[in-house]
Formats: C-alpha cells, sequence, structure tokens
C-alpha cells in the first residue's frame, strides 16, 4: 500500500502522540496552536477456533462473526502546542473509544437482562501527557503515554490498521491482538516521566521512569526502567535498527517468606531491524524475558513467576516482508512466542506454551484519507494438554483524519 503522509503520521500519533503533519482542525489562539485529528475503523471478523483435547483426543469447534475494531480502537487526539523562548511545549490529551457492543439484547444498558458486564464500548485515556524542550538538548515528558520496550516493533506491524489474531482478545471486543503474544508483547500506555535525546545522524535514544507493577511482593520501592535507542537511515534503502529493556524489582516489606507471593526481578530485553527498497520492506525483530510475564498471553507483568520466586522464561520472535505495488500493499508476517516455566504449569497446564501465527494482509488505500483492509490469520497453541488452532478472516476499513 502507498501509504499517504497523513496516514502514516496519524497512525504515529494515535500510537505516539506525535504530532500530525496535517490535521483535521486546527486553529491559534495567542501563542497557543490546538490541533485535533483522529481515526476510526471497524471490521467484520469471522473466526473458527479448534481445541483438541491431548489426553482423549476430543476435538471442540465453535465458529462465529463479529464486527468489531481491529488491533487499533478508535481515537481522538487533543493537541496544544506552544514555544516559549526555546523551549517547545507540548500537551496532548488522546481518548481511545471502541465500538464494541457485547448485549444480546439490543439497547439495554450495561446490568439489564441479557447484558454483560462492559456489555458497551469503554473510553479508554492513553495520553494524557505534557513534553518541553528542543532539538539541542531533547525532549522532557510526564504524564501517560505509550511504553518504550515493545514501542518500535508494534508500529512496524503490519496488522496495526488491521485485525490480526484473535485468540486473547473476547469477541467482540474493543481491539484485537495483532501479532501481539505471537511475535511481541505489548508495549501498553503507561504513566512515566521520560527523556528523548536529541537526534544526532539518525541516532535517539530515550530513557525512562514508569509506574511500578506490584505483581508480586507488597512493594514497589523504585520504578519500572524502561530505556529504547534506535539509528535511522535514508537513501535507496532506508531503514532502522533498534534496541530496549525494561526493567523492575519488587520487594516484601515483613522479608521474605511473610508476602501471599515471593517477589522477584523482572526484565527483558529486545533486537529489531527493518529496511526496504524498491517497494519492498522487511522487518526481522526478537526478544527474551525472565519474569516480565507470560509472552503467550502477550501483558507485561501478567504470570510473571509461579508464586514461590520461580519466574516465567520468555522469548519471541516476529518476521514480515511487505510489498507495495500502486496503491495497495501485500504483505505476510510470521511470529512465535514461547514460555517456560515460572507461571507456565499453572496457566497452560504444563512447563511450557508455544504461540505462532502467520498473518496474510491486503492494504488497499482508497484515498488519502480511507484505507480497506482485508486479512487472514493463522494461530496455533500448544502445550501438555492441549492443541488449539483459531483461523480469523476480517475484511473492513480505516479513516484517518
Amino acid at each position: 500500500m502507498q501509504f499517504t503522509a497523513l496516514a502514516r503520521a496519524a497512525t504515529l500519533t494515535v500510537l505516539a502522540g506525535a504530532a500530525l503533519s496535517a490535521q483535521a482542525v486546527g486553529f491559534t489562539q495567542g501563542d497557543v496552536t490546538m490541533d485535533i485529528n483522529g481515526t476510526v475503523n471497524g471490521f467484520y471478523m469471522n473466526r473458527e477456533d479448534t481445541v483438541t483435547t491431548k489426553a482423549t483426543g476430543a476435538e471442540a469447534k465453535a465458529t462465529n462473526s463479529m464486527v468489531s475494531n481491529g488491533l487499533l480502537p478508535g481515537w481522538l487526539n487533543f493537541v496544544a502546542t506552544t514555544k516559549v523562548a526555546d523551549q517547545d511545549i507540548k500537551v496532548h490529551f488522546g481518548f481511545a473509544p471502541g465500538i464494541v457492543n457485547n448485549s444480546t439484547v439490543v439497547g439495554l444498558p450495561d446490568g439489564a437482562a441479557g447484558n454483560t458486564p462492559g456489555a458497551y464500548s469503554q473510553i479508554d485515556t492513553r495520553n494524557i501527557y505534557f513534553r518541553f524542550g528542543n532539538e539541542n538538548w531533547g525532549h522532557l515528558k510526564f504524564g501517560r503515554d505509550i511504553g518504550l520496550f515493545g514501542q518500535d516493533v508494534i508500529l512496524s506491524d503490519m496488522t496495526l490498521i488491521g485485525v490480526g489474531g484473535t485468540t486473547n482478545a473476547a469477541m467482540p471486543f474493543n481491539t484485537t491482538f495483532g501479532m501481539i503474544g505471537h511475535g511481541y508483547m505489548y508495549t501498553g500506555f503507561q504513566p512515566q516521566i521520560s527523556y528523548d535525546t536529541p537526534k544526532v545522524d539518525g541516532l535517539q535514544a530515550s530513557v525512562g521512569i514508569f509506574q511500578p507493577s506490584k505483581y508480586a511482593g507488597d512493594e514497589t520501592k523504585t520504578p519500572a526502567l524502561q530505556a529504547s535507542a534506535g539509528y535511522s537511515w535514508a537513501g535507496s534503502a532506508p531503514g532502522k535498527v533498534w534496541a530496549g529493556v525494561v526493567h523492575q524489582s519488587t520487594s516484601c516489606s515483613g522479608g521474605s517468606g511473610n508476602c501471599s507471593s515471593e517477589p522477584f526481578t523482572a526484565q527483558g530485553y529486545e533486537l529489531g531491524i527493518k529496511a526496504g527498497m524498491n517497494g519492498l520492506e522487511g522487518m526481522l525483530y526478537g526478544f527474551k524475558a525472565k519474569g516480565l510475564g507470560l509472552s503467550t498471553i502477550g501483558a507485561q507483568f501478567l504470570g510473571g513467576s509461579d508464586g514461590a520466586g520461580n519466574r516465567t522464561d520468555s522469548k519471541g520472535y516476529l518476521a514480515q516482508v511487505t510489498y507495495k505495488l500502486g496503491d495497495t500493499k501485500l504483505g505476510v508476517n510470521y511470529g512465535r512466542n514461547t514460555d517456560e516455566d515460572g507461571a507456565t504449569a499453572a496457566v497452560f497446564g504444563g512447563p511450557k506454551n508455544v504461540r505462532k501465527s502467520f498473518t496474510l494482509g491486503v492494504y488497499h488505500t482508497l484515498n488519502k484519507y480511507i484505507t480497506l483492509v482485508g486479512e487472514f490469520n493463522h494461530e496455533k497453541q500448544d502445550n501438555d494438554v492441549t492443541e488449539s488452532k483459531v483461523r480469523t478472516l476480517s475484511v473492513g476499513g480505516v479513516v484517518f483524519f
């Protein structure tokens, strides 16, 4: 697909909080400029789920249809910018609702007969921060925004504007999972104080302290730490290489053995590269983590240990190739995550769980605002207890404004 500059910028805006090069609405009052932009999407999905119990060979199959968001929710951004002396100042509020309606009876409010909790769309406040600085010494950010660890890979995932996998997302849901859980772990939108260095000859780094997760023990004496660094280049084969780390520890106020779950340190490392030439682009990414959580589910700090301090070992990779042909982009990606030990046995019935997936996608730019999307995704999960396969066909579209 031949992305327009607007669509590219909008995708980065809704995920990373960058300002659009062009906005749907923009006005200036005094020395402050306010820009309003956003995105909306909707997809029809047909999902077939087959689970085989290994001990008996019994097979259970279910097929469901749904109309829901893809990996992106809807998004509405309010971005205020100004400049005082040599300082650029930015304030960003980003609200991310979905189109979900999980009601079995149309029109009834949450909690009424025939409804389940969360039956209607929820509004997720993903961005609320201010940033200041300049191109000479960098920028400081205070508030809530996208994390650093896992940021580049989700921005590079072709299913970002599509659907990808649906296994870990109850259907319908505010978003699907893309290749999260079978290729990488979700970065999330997190409270933070972070610093971005100036970009020097394509090299830029970021580091920050983040709201710690009380995933074990009963104390978080220090914040979570995340850092990333990347080098971008232009020319006939533009691309980027990046690396990232995440680290957090917990403790027990009464000493070891006095908390319901033993404290431990969670950490992860990642490395990725992408490059393109003449419409062809490739991307390779890999990560390794210990105590960071069950990567086959995809959420950080969920299932990082067995409660006794024995940490979950996780690793994964994602490979992707896309080709632009006029206004249409064709793509294929394949990813695999593996969890061992730690919480794996309690959740999946054995010491190892593997989840892998591939996506075939077609992304057609209808005009500078609208992209039409069609995808086929196949997921497979394997452990000592079951083998499950999920096939998802999806068609829909996304608009950036």
